[in-house]
């Protein structure tokens, strides 16, 4: 049986009440970089996507969860994007929003989650990352569960005026 509870952490569907915790990590500069934000997200804009945030994977080929601590505080975000049934592949992606809640092992066990929701419920043969070259500790965690880098896009990421490059990684469900 597959779950999506862990030792520390909990993914869960968004809820109305995540208004204020999206406007703050969507709306937070740091961040902008990995999320390929350019301008600010108003709450009236958040709130839209809220009231459609319940849309099947299969409809909106996405679906994103809140990590939520298991005092039930919203932590960060996992986020299935590109979902592709007929080929079994999706992308994933991760944000911790509070710096000091990073590299604890909730990213560990959060993409863990994720990736046996897909794998066993959902059927994906595969999933994959898009992480910044300089990323180290995403580029870290991801390979320590299994992704292996597969490319290197180059000058893939613009940001300030500078490229960057983004290493693809992919995990295969043997």
């Amino acid at each position: 049986m597959v779950t999506l509870k862990g030792e520390q952490i909990y993914l869960r569907a968004l809820e109305q009440r995540d208004l204020d915790f999206l406007y703050a990590l969507e709306n937070d500069t740091a961040v902008w970089e990995v999320s390929d934000t350019v301008t600010p997200y108003s709450k009236d804009v958040l709130q839209l996507y809220l009231d459609n945030a319940h849309r099947d994977i299969y409809d909106v080929k996405q679906l994103r969860l809140v990590i939520c601590s298991q005092e039930h505080q919203a932590i960060g975000l996992i986020d299935v994007f590109d979902f592709e049934p007929n080929h079994k592949r999706a992308g994933i992606g991760i944000i911790i929003l509070n710096e000091n809640q990073r590299n604890k092992g909730v990213g560990a066990e959060a993409v863990t989650l994720l990736c046996n929701y897909l794998f066993e419920v959902l059927g994906l043969r595969q999933v994959y990352a898009n992480i910044l070259e300089e990323n180290a500790p995403s580029l870290y965690l991801f390979q320590k569960l299994g992704f292996q880098e597969v490319g290197m896009k180059k000058d893939w990421v613009r940001f300030k005026g500078m490229y960057k490059n983004q290493v693809l990684l992919q995990k295969i469900n043997n």
